[in-house]
């Protein structure tokens, strides 16, 4: 890999990570001051899985986008890298719900657009490369998890 490419790769990798430091800022707050407080499903993770699985899930995100931005003469690259974009600012919006604004119920809906646009992202990257597509894959069984906890949380705390 040469000096351009490398670059390329920090640079996708620091714009996922980056949406996950904005989160952060909405999500560490709540955590003792509300979320603690929840009542949550039996099939709830520990805590501690959550920071590493995100750091993980954003760094394979990141690899997806600059694979995908490697295949710069396939027309198709745009409306992937778009609905990419539009599922990175969705999942930041869910933090900003859920976590900043505690509305379980509104985070639920907006967390229901996020598959479906990380579902569409994923079939589109799968047009213009494999790899990039089952690189979302972990991602798309988080943001799955992630729904069904959200979900129950607003079940069980409504």
């Amino acid at each position: 890999m040469n000096a351009r490419k490398g670059m390329e790769l920090i640079i996708a990798i620091l714009i996922c990570q980056l949406a996950g430091v904005i989160g952060s800022v909405f999500t560490f707050p709540a955590i003792t001051e509300w979320y603690s407080e929840l009542i949550k499903p039996t099939f709830t993770p520990p805590s501690w899985v959550f920071g590493p699985a995100w750091i993980t899930l954003y760094t394979l995100m990141g690899i997806a986008l600059f694979v995908v931005w490697q295949e710069r003469t396939n027309k198709r690259i745009q409306k992937g890298i778009l609905l990419f974009g539009i599922q990175l600012a969705l999942n930041t919006g869910w933090s900003v719900l859920f976590f900043g604004l505690r509305q379980p119920f509104y985070a639920f809906i907006e967390i229901i657009l996020l598959w479906l646009v990380l579902a569409f992202t994923l079939r589109e990257f799968l047009k213009i490369n494999k790899t990039a597509a089952y690189l979302l894959l972990p991602y798309l069984a988080w943001v799955s998890l992630a729904m069904a906890l959200n979900y129950s949380v607003w079940v069980l705390n409504g």
